[in-house]
C-alpha cells in the first residue's frame, strides 16, 4: 500500500481534502477507509490485540502485509468462527469486561476500530487498551458531523444518516461521542496524542474535524 499519502495531524492544520490510496488493502476490507489508515499506522512484526476484531479482515492483511502477530477479541460467535476460518487467532469475549487476562505492556498495539461508541464501559475500555498495549489506536464515527447536527434540528428526532442508519430503539450505539469529546478526554488522562487522522468518505480531512469528519482515527499512548 502507498505511504506518501498526507494525513491530518492536527484538527485544525490547514489544508485541502486528499485522497486515501486505492490499493488492494482497501478493496479486501470492503473500502474501510479506517482499516486502510489502521494499516498505515501499524509497524511491521509488531504485536497486536484487535478488539471487536469482528471476522478478522484486519488481522489477516497484517499478517500476510506486516508480519505482525496479531489476536482478537470478538463477541459475536458466527464472527469468530469467520476469523478462525481465516486463520486469525481470535477467542470470543466481552471487551466490556476488561483485558485482566492479559499483562501490562504485552502489545504494541491495541486497535479498537467503530466499536467505542458501543461500549458499555468506554473509559475503562480505553485505559485497558493503554495497560496492556504501549499505543492504542481508537476509531470512531463522529456524531458531531454537519449531517447528524441538522437531522436532529430538522427532525426532532434521534438522528439517522447513512453513517448512522439505525432507529433509536435497535441501534448498537450506547455513547454519542464527537471528535471533541474524545480530544477533551485525552486532556483530562493525560494521555499523548501520536497521531489525529480525520475521514470524511475515502478522503482526509484537515480542518473544522469537529464539524465534517465522519470517522476519526487516534494513535495514542500513555505519557
Amino acid at each position: 500500500m502507498p505511504s506518501g499519502s498526507s494525513l491530518a495531524d492536527t484538527p485544525g492544520a490547514a489544508g485541502a481534502s486528499e485522497s486515501l490510496p486505492h490499493g488492494p488493502f482497501v478493496r479486501q476490507v470492503l473500502g474501510r477507509s479506517d482499516y486502510a489508515i489502521i494499516g498505515q499506522l501499524v509497524k511491521p512484526n509488531s504485536k497486536v490485540l484487535d478488539l471487536g476484531c469482528g471476522d478478522g479482515a484486519l488481522l489477516r492483511w497484517l499478517a500476510d502485509n506486516k508480519g505482525v502477530d496479531g489476536r482478537g477479541i470478538e463477541l459475536d460467535r458466527a464472527r469468530v468462527m469467520q476469523a478462525i476460518g481465516r486463520g486469525v487467532t481470535v477467542y470470543q469475549g466481552d471487551i466490556d469486561q476488561g483485558l485482566r487476562d492479559y499483562p501490562e505492556q504485552a502489545f504494541d498495539y491495541v486497535i479498537l476500530s467503530q466499536t467505542l461508541q458501543e461500549t458499555l464501559r468506554p473509559l475503562h475500555v480505553l485505559r485497558e487498551m493503554l495497560r496492556v498495549g504501549r499505543h492504542a489506536i481508537v476509531a470512531f464515527p463522529n456524531f458531531g458531523h454537519w449531517k447528524v447536527r441538522l437531522s436532529h434540528l430538522f427532525t426532532g428526532r434521534a438522528p439517522r444518516t447513512a453513517l448512522f442508519p439505525h432507529a433509536w430503539y435497535n441501534s448498537p450505539n450506547v455513547h454519542f461521542l464527537t471528535v471533541q469529546d474524545f480530544e477533551d478526554l485525552v486532556g483530562q488522562e493525560d494521555w499523548r496524542v501520536e497521531r489525529r487522522i480525520f475521514l470524511a468518505g475515502k478522503h482526509t480531512i484537515a480542518f473544522c474535524a469537529n464539524l465534517f469528519a465522519e470517522v476519526a482515527v487516534f494513535l495514542v499512548r500513555r505519557r
